[in-house]
């Protein structure tokens, strides 16, 4: 049995997937664990991995990783992620996992874009953008049919983009970033402490609360004007939207839409797609595996 795994791992949780070439899969897992407990992430992965292959009866034959942070330029491990997983950053997953083949490692929106590209939202497009809506906002551009990395790995961090300038800094020190408009982590400030999660706000927008419908619209305003902006910065064919907050479903993608047809260019009367993410949380983990794919000097 021929198989690729990937694995994606969050600040809390594990997410593994055992998938053929075409995409299929064949397995997968989620698995908790405690964060401050240094390295028992890197135990249970090395353990599903044995879980899959005992399933399988033969080891798979690429393994790709997915993490936070930054990947490093030659992919073996995540090179700058402070403050969180103690242990990750600098650790080469190849020789970790004592791998015949190189063991990619791609930041974990990097990984859900190549996840949505190769099986979800994004499949077909050669110009597309990731926003993830969560605790934060995460992001990655797939840009004539090759995922945006930059110098140093930063590419795609679209959720510390500034929107207002005077606003307060987020964890990489961006005034008023979008990340700061809509993520869940500011919800408190951004409501005066009514509410504590956006789940919580859409619910009472949802129930004719004309204070609770002022902040959430507000708040997909400022996304719409962010994806407009980088609509002209990258020109992309779709602009696919997932994680947490964008359950939202027709809460969030009905203004959305209305937002960005005020404000964008359109040239030529072209209009950008935009469209939920459709892998859930496992995009990250389909990522990883399709990288370890084109990464397996059997499948050049």
């Amino acid at each position: 049995m021929s198989y690729l795994v990937g694995v994606d791992l969050g600040g809390s949780s594990i997410k593994a997937v055992a998938a053929t070439r075409e995409g299929r899969a064949l397995d997968q897992a989620r698995l908790e664990f405690q964060p401050g407990r240094r390295l028992e992430w890197a135990g249970k992965i090395r353990g599903v991995l044995a879980q899959f292959a005992a399933k399988q009866g033969v080891a798979p034959d690429a393994i790709g990783i997915s993490a936070p942070g930054l990947a490093s330029q030659d992919e073996r491990s995540i090179a700058v992620m402070p403050g969180r997983l103690e242990g990750l950053e600098g650790l080469d997953w190849t020789t970790f996992l004592n791998s015949p083949r190189p063991v990619p490692v791609l930041n974990d929106a990097h990984a859900a874009l190549l996840g949505e590209s190769w099986l979800g939202a994004a499949k077909g497009f050669r110009n597309v953008i990731l926003l993830t809506l969560g605790t934060g906002v995460g992001g990655a551009a797939l840009v004539d049919g090759r995922l945006l990395r930059g110098h140093l790995g930063r590419a795609g961090h679209l959720g510390h983009a500034s929107l207002d300038i005077d606003g307060p800094p987020d964890v990489c020190r961006i005034p008023g970033s979008l990340e700061w408009a809509i993520g869940n982590w500011s919800i408190a400030e951004r409501t005066g402490g009514r509410f504590g999660s956006t789940h919580d706000l859409v619910a009472a927008h949802l129930g004719g609360d004309a204070d609770a419908s002022r902040i959430w619209l507000r708040s997909v305003r400022a996304l719409a004007c962010a994806i407009a902006s980088f609509v002209n910065i990258l020109d992309p064919e779709a602009v696919i939207v997932g994680g947490g907050i964008a359950a939202a479903g027709s809460a969030l993608f009905d203004p959305l839409k209305g937002f960005v047809e005020a404000i964008e260019w359109q040239p030529g009367g072209h209009r950008v797609r935009i469209a939920p993410a459709t892998l859930g949380e496992l995009a990250g983990a389909f990522g990883a595996a399709h990288r370890a794919g084109m990464r397996d000097p059997n499948n050049q």
